[in-house]
C-alpha cells in the first residue's frame, strides 16, 4: 500500500488500530519489568529492567502476513505475547533453537565469566551476574521468563499460556483509545500511547521504579527529569500515582543549590556495580557523572522540570502534598536561577555548556526553551507555593512579570519568531526552533504573538511547506535553518538536519500539534501524523525518537514521543472540527 504522496508502507495500518506487513519487522516491546527486541523470524533478545541484557534466543519463526500491536506480533502459526503482570512472555508455536547468555550487561560493562546454560528437562536456565533468563518449551510454544535472580524469573512462570496471551491481549485495548479514528491516527494513538504506558517501570520487589525514557535508555537504568516530563502529560489522567512516585525519585537528585543532573540513576545491585567502575574509572564519563546517582551532572533545564511535573500533579490530581514534601527544593531551584539574572530582567542566563535537552549544542545567553521553562516554573511557585510561604510566591510574581515584560527586547526577532539562543551584545543564533514554543505553552507571550510564531512553524518547519530544505515532504523539523555558527554544534548535531539541527522529534511535534489545537488553528493532523507516516513507511515499529533524511532514526519505543497522542486525546473535540 502507498502513502498519498506514493512511498509504498512496509507497514499497513489496519482498522483496528493494528499494522500488518508481509514482512518481519523488528518489534521492540517494554513492560514493568521486562523488554527487549523481537524478531518474528526466529530472533529474541531479553533484558530485564535494572539488571540489562541478558540473553539472546533463535527459534522457529513464523510466516507473513504479520499483524503488529502494542508488544504483540501475531502471524500464521503463532505470535509474541508479553504480560504485565510478571516478566514473562509467550512465543506462541515456537520452538527454542538456540539460547545465548550476554559477555555484558551493557555496552561499556567489562566482560563477565558466563555460566553453561543448565538443561532441566524441557527447561533451559541462563544465568549471568546480573540475572536469570528461562526458556522453557512447552507443546503450545515457547515460555521466556527473566528477572534479577532465579527466584524471580521461576515465579514468573506461575502463569499460564492462557494468562500471558489474556494481558497481552488486555494491553492491546488499553492502549487503544481512539477506536472511533481512521486507520491512521487509530494506530497512532495506539502506539504513541503505549510509549507512554510501556515507560512505567518496576523493581524486582514490585515497586515503582521510574518512568524509561525508552527501551535504549536502560543500561544503566535510568529515569530522566525532562524525558519523564513529556512522557507523564500522557499519565497525569491515566496513571497519577506513577507520577507522584517519579516526583519522589526526581527529588533525589535535586542537590542543596538547586542544581540537578539530567537523570536519576536507578540499577539493581549487578548493573549498579559494573556502572560504579566505569564512573569511577573512565575519563569523560567520570567528568560528566560527578556522583553516583547522577545521570550527566547539572543540566539547566532540570531543576525547572521538577517544579513543573508538581504543578502538572497537582492541577491533575489536587494533591499538593508534593509541594509542601519539598518546597524547600522548590526554594533552591528558584534561588538558583534567579542568582542567573545578571542584569533584573527576570531572565537567567545559561552558561555555554551543551547540557540541556540540546545537549548536542553549546547554547549560551537568553534561551527561549529555558525561558519557557523558568516562567512556567515561576508560574507554579505562585500558584501553589502561597499557601506556604506568601513572601517567595510574591517575589516569583514579580520576576514572572519582568520577564515576561523582557522578553520581546530580549529574543524577538524582526520576522515575530523568538531566537534560539545568544545576547544582542554577543551573537544571537536566530533560527526558528520547535523547542522554543515552551514560550507559548507556558503562557509567557500573548496569544496573539503567539499566533504568530505558531504560522512561521508552518511556513518554515513543516518541511511540505519548506522548499529551501531539500528532501521534500517527509515531517516537522525542530530547527531551520541549520545552526550558523558551526562551532556552537558537536557529534550528531554538527550535521544539518541530524538531531537537534533539524530533525523530526515526534514529542515536539506533538507539543507543536497541541498548541494549534489549544490556540484554535487547523492543521494540527500533519505534526501528529506526518512523524507516523515516515515510521509506517521505513518499518519503524513503535514510536521512533527522532528521524531526518538522509540520517535515519534514532530509537523505537521512546517514552516522550507520546505526545502525539497525548495532545490528540487531549483536544479530541478541537481536533475532530480542526480537521472537519
Amino acid at each position: 500500500m502507498t502513502t498519498p504522496r506514493g512511498k509504498p508502507r512496509i507497514l499497513t495500518p489496519l482498522a483496528d488500530g493494528q499494522l500488518v506487513s508481509d514482512k518481519p519487522v523488528l518489534l521492540p516491546f517494554m513492560a514493568p519489568r521486562l523488554q527487549g527486541d523481537c524478531w518474528p523470524d526466529g530472533k529474541i533478545e531479553i533484558s530485564v529492567w535494572g539488571c540489562g541484557k541478558i540473553a539472546s534466543l533463535t527459534f522457529s519463526g513464523w510466516r507473513g502476513p504479520f499483524t503488529y500491536a502494542p508488544n504483540r506480533v501475531e502471524a500464521s502459526g503463532g505470535g509474541l505475547y508479553v504480560a504485565q503482570s510478571a516478566p514473562v512472555l509467550f512465543l506462541k508455536g515456537a520452538r527454542l533453537r538456540t539460547l545465548v547468555p550476554s559477555q555484558r550487561c551493557a555496552w561499556w560493562a567489562s566482560t563477565t565469566k558466563r555460566e553453561p546454560v543448565e538443561r532441566l528437562g524441557e527447561r533451559r536456565i541462563a544465568r549471568t551476574g546480573w540475572g536469570v533468563v528461562i526458556a522453557e518449551q512447552r507443546p503450545d510454544g515457547l515460555f521466556l521468563s527473566a528477572g534479577a535472580s532465579i527466584e524471580e524469573a521461576t515465579r514468573a512462570l506461575d502463569l499460564t499460556p492462557e494468562d500471558v496471551i489474556a494481558e497481552a491481549n488486555a494491553y492491546v485495548a488499553r492502549c487503544d483509545e481512539m477506536p472511533e479514528a481512521a486507520p491512521l491516527m487509530r494506530s497512532m494513538i495506539s502506539q504513541s500511547l503505549h510509549a507512554a504506558l510501556s515507560s512505567i517501570r518496576q523493581d524486582a520487589h514490585g515497586a515503582f521504579g521510574g518512568l524509561a525514557a525508552g527501551q535504549a535508555y536502560s543500561a544503566p537504568a535510568r529515569t530522566y527529569y525532562r524525558d519523564g516530563y513529556w512522557t507523564l502529560q500522557a499519565l497525569l489522567d491515566r496513571a497519577p500515582a506513577a507520577v507522584r512516585s517519579q516526583i519522589e525519585l526526581l527529588a533525589r537528585g535535586i542537590q542543596p543549590d538547586g542544581e540537578a543532573p539530567s537523570g536519576v540513576i536507578l540499577t539493581g545491585p549487578g548493573q549498579a556495580e559494573e556502572w560504579e567502575k566505569v564512573r569511577r574509572t573512565d575519563p569523560r564519563i567520570k567528568e560528566e557523572h560527578l556522583r553516583p546517582g547522577d545521570w550527566w551532572s547539572d543540566h539547566f533545564d532540570s531543576p525547572l522540570f521538577f517544579i513543573l511535573t508538581i504543578g502538572d500533579y497537582i492541577r491533575a490530581t489536587g494533591d499538593s502534598a508534593p509541594m509542601a514534601v519539598h518546597w524547600d527544593k522548590v526554594v533552591a531551584i528558584f534561588n538558583r536561577y534567579c542568582a542567573l539574572d545578571v542584569n533584573g530582567s527576570g531572565l537567567p542566563v545559561k552558561p555555554n555548556h551543551d547540557r540541556d535537552w540540546a545537549d548536542n549544542v553549546y547554547r549560551h545567553g537568553y534561551v527561549s526553551y529555558d525561558i519557557g521553562l523558568w516562567i512556567g516554573a515561576l508560574d507554579v511557585i505562585v500558584e501553589y507555593g502561597a499557601a506556604i510561604d506568601g513572601e517567595i510566591a510574591a517575589k516569583a510574581a514579580a520576576i514572572a512579570a519582568t520577564a515576561r515584560a523582557a522578553i520581546d527586547e530580549a529574543l524577538l526577532q524582526p520576522g515575530g519568531t523568538y531566537a534560539d539562543y545568544g545576547m544582542k551584545d554577543d551573537f544571537v543564533e536566530d533560527h526558528l526552533t520547535l523547542d522554543s514554543l515552551t514560550l507559548l505553552r507556558y503562557r509567557a507571550v500573548s496569544p496573539e504573538r503567539a499566533r504568530t510564531v505558531l504560522g512561521k512553524v508552518e511556513a518554515l518547519l513543516e518541511s511540505r511547506n519548506n522548499g529551501d530544505q531539500p528532501y521534500g515532504d517527509w515531517g516537522v523539523m525542530c530547527a531551520f535553518p541549520p545552526f550558523k555558527r558551526p562551532k556552537d554544534t558537536r557529534s550528531k548535531s554538527a550535521f544539518a538536519y541530524r538531531y537537534h539541527n533539524g530533525s523530526d522529534w515526534p514529542y515536539l511535534s506533538g507539543l507543536y500539534a497541541e498548541q494549534r489545537l489549544l490556540h484554535g488553528l487547523a492543521g494540527a493532523e500533519y505534526p501528529l501524523l506526518r512523524w507516523w507516516e515516515t515510521c509506517l513507511e521505513e518499518g519503524w515499529m513503535g514510536a521512533v525518537e527522532y528521524f531526518a533524511p538522509p540520517w535515519g532514526r534514532g530509537s523505537l519505543l521512546q517514552g516522550w514521543s507520546s505526545m502525539p497522542a497525548m495532545a490528540a486525546l487531549a483536544h479530541k473535540e478541537k481536533l475532530r472540527s480542526a480537521m472537519n
